[in-house]
């Protein structure tokens, strides 16, 4: 494991850096996934008939504030399940408007407008995250000890394959790029406050051995780097664990 050094890079570390990014893609499901910034205007589709159910990731409803019509069969309801800190709607059969929104307030102080539309659906579920709760978790573990030496705790969890508090860890489906004979591909992203962390996966595809120095793979931003295996015969394959300040290392 080595710390960041001045050093010449040369077309590896180029090519390490350029297939740095990430692509993701989401299924589509019955349930329904937010992220939202404080203040922030959430849509999302409610049940016209059954229960909806909404729910705050790392954190709990502690109120909602809507307008009541005066009559209940033209109104919709909003109960507070308080152990997990979840809000149901229902919406009853004779409600004639085809949207409902109120504004709920959390429990660490975030307020969100929600905006629905009534749709004939089955029971649902919103869950809602909010970018800066894993970001103040995440900074709260980097400053548990000095930067450099955080980016190497980093590196020791990505080995383990570990998860980190607050970090967001993703896995890549990019493809293998070549370099001469190696073979560089991205497999998992670990993205926190101040620090990004890369799983690379390294093969030798040529019929000569093939020695790795951490210098060939580390860019300007490179804090900290480490190779699980060094030196690979033709065929073999290895894991390079990279750490960088959130930013640079390159992602989507």
């Amino acid at each position: 494991m080595a710390y960041r050094r001045k050093t010449r890079a040369w077309s590896l570390a180029l090519c390490a850096s350029t297939i740095l990014a990430f692509s993701a893609s989401g299924a589509q499901a019955a349930d329904q996934f937010k992220q939202a910034a404080d203040g922030a205007s959430i849509e999302c589709a409610v049940s016209a008939r059954e229960l909806t159910r909404f729910a705050l990731i790392d954190d709990q409803f502690a109120s909602v504030s809507k307008i009541s019509t005066g009559t209940p069969y033209n109104d919709f309801a909003v109960t507070n399940e308080p152990l997990r800190g979840d809000i149901y709607v229902s919406v009853p059969e004779t409600y004639s408007a085809r949207s409902i929104s109120f504004f709920a307030t959390t429990k660490k102080g975030f307020v969100y407008k929600v905006s629905c539309q009534v749709e004939p659906v089955p029971a649902v579920q919103v869950f809602i995250t909010n970018p800066a709760i894993a970001t103040n978790k995440a900074s709260g573990w980097e400053s548990e000890t000095p930067l450099e030496t955080s980016a190497v705790r980093l590196i020791q969890a990505m080995a383990n394959d570990q998860t980190v508090d607050g970090f967001e860890v993703r896995q890549s489906s990019a493809l293998p790029a070549r370099v001469g004979d190696l073979e560089i591909q991205l497999i998992a992203d670990y993205r926190g406050s101040a620090l990004a962390g890369k799983v690379i996966r390294l093969a030798n595809r040529g019929r000569k051995p093939l020695t790795l120095a951490e210098a060939d793979l580390a860019s300007s931003q490179t804090l900290a780097i480490s190779i699980a295996q060094p030196t690979l015969k033709s065929g073999e394959s290895t894991v390079a664990f990279i750490v960088g300040s959130n930013g640079g290392l390159g992602h989507d």
